[in-house]
Order: C-alpha cells, then sequence, then structure tokens
C-alpha cells in the first residue's frame, strides 16, 4: 500500500513501508553507496519492493534508507512510459567497479534487456555517489553524471536528506 501525493502533472510521489525507509542498525561494512533506482516497464513499483528484500537478504549490503518513488517523464527517448525513481543508500565492503559488476548482476536478475540509450527498462540501478570518491572510467564515472540536472534523482536525493 502506498501514499499518493501529485506534485504537478507530469510528477507524483508515492511513499510506503519500504520506501521511506530507514534503519538505526549498526553499519558493518565500510563504504557508503547512494543508488538511484528507475524502471518502467511491467510492474514497477512490486519490482522495487522485491529487490527491497533481495538487498535487505543480502550479506554484502547494509540497506541503511530508501526515499519516496517518484514518477516522473521519460527524458532522452521520450516516446515510452513514464518512469518510477528512487534512491537507496546502503554500506558496502566492495570497491565502486566491483560495486558496479554487482548492480549490473542485479539489473539482470530483474530481467534488464540493453537494447539502446534510455530504453525502457524493467530495472535501472546507477551509482549517484560512493563515500566522496570520484572515479572517472570508461565503464563508471562518480559522482554520476548530471545526477543535480536530473528530478529523477534530486525530488528522491531531497526526501533521504530531510
Amino acid at each position: 500500500m502506498y501514499l499518493k501525493r501529485t506534485l504537478n502533472k507530469d510528477l507524483t510521489i508515492f511513499k510506503g513501508l519500504r520506501f521511506g525507509y530507514k534503519t538505526r542498525k549498526k553499519k558493518l561494512h565500510r563504504y557508503r553507496a547512494t543508488v538511484g533506482i528507475g524502471g518502467n516497464v511491467g510492474d514497477v513499483k512490486r519490482r522495487f519492493e522485491r529487490l527491497f528484500t533481495a538487498l535487505k537478504k543480502d550479506k554484502r549490503v547494509d540497506l541503511l534508507r530508501t526515499s519516496l518513488i517518484l514518477k516522473n517523464p521519460p527524458f532522452g527517448y521520450a516516446d515510452q512510459d513514464y518512469f518510477f525513481n528512487s534512491i537507496i543508500v546502503m554500506q558496502v565492503s566492495m570497491q565502486p567497479l566491483v560495486f558496479l559488476d554487482y548492480l549490473m548482476r542485479l539489473e539482470k536478475k530483474f530481467a534488464r534487456k540493453r537494447s539502446f540509450a534510455n530504453a525502457p527498462r524493467t530495472l535501472d540501478l546507477d551509482i549517484i555517489f560512493f563515500d566522496n570518491r570520484v572515479v572517472n572510467k570508461p565503464k563508471l564515472q562518480i559522482p554520476h553524471a548530471s545526477w543535480f540536472e536530473r528530478e529523477s534523482v534530486v525530488i528522491p536525493l531531497s526526501d533521504i536528506h530531510k
């Protein structure tokens, strides 16, 4: 069950038990990772719930916080359904490139298919921040490029930091 609030004609937020989550649990892992999650194919909110459960069960991560879920229009390739987006903050002991591979395996587990840039997708997991690190590699850029220009990141991040 989600509480729904319309921000404007294009933006709607949803808050539920698992999205709006915060723990006081002691952190066992070394690095703090902020991950943007998104999707627009199928029952995305249910998929987010399943992702939450999978992360809670995984001993390689400590789930710290989740933001509200934002429903927003697509960008880039505009001829597709609206996206649902959220932010997850977790502690991990993996280095950034290993963590990226971990996230890509999770995407695949949730039936992500890569066809073209900004294509519709079941699940998209992006590292927004990783501790205070700056990484510029062909495969990975941290902080995530232009995160500050995307409502799909800024609005859920503002929920995490209020």
